[in-house]
């Protein structure tokens, strides 16, 4: 019986089936990481730069009203 389950475990760790999975799921977390880089080194900062001037312009520092 012994015998039995360890050539069954052996058999289950030689098989392949799965692997081609891990591959994909690992190339996609590369290259969302990727993507999630090339944003925050270049369109995250201007965004946000845009972001902190039109908030800066609708504070009603004099009065001025920045409905228009």
């Amino acid at each position: 019986m012994i015998h039995i389950a360890i050539t069954w475990i052996v058999f289950r760790l030689r098989l392949e089936n799965g692997q081609d999975l891990i591959e994909y799921a690992l190339l996609g977390g590369l290259i969302a990481a990727a993507l999630i880089a090339v944003t925050a080194l270049v369109g995250l900062p201007t965004a946000l730069a845009d972001m902190a001037d039109g908030i800066g312009e609708c504070i009603d520092w004099d009065g001025v009203d920045c409905s228009t």
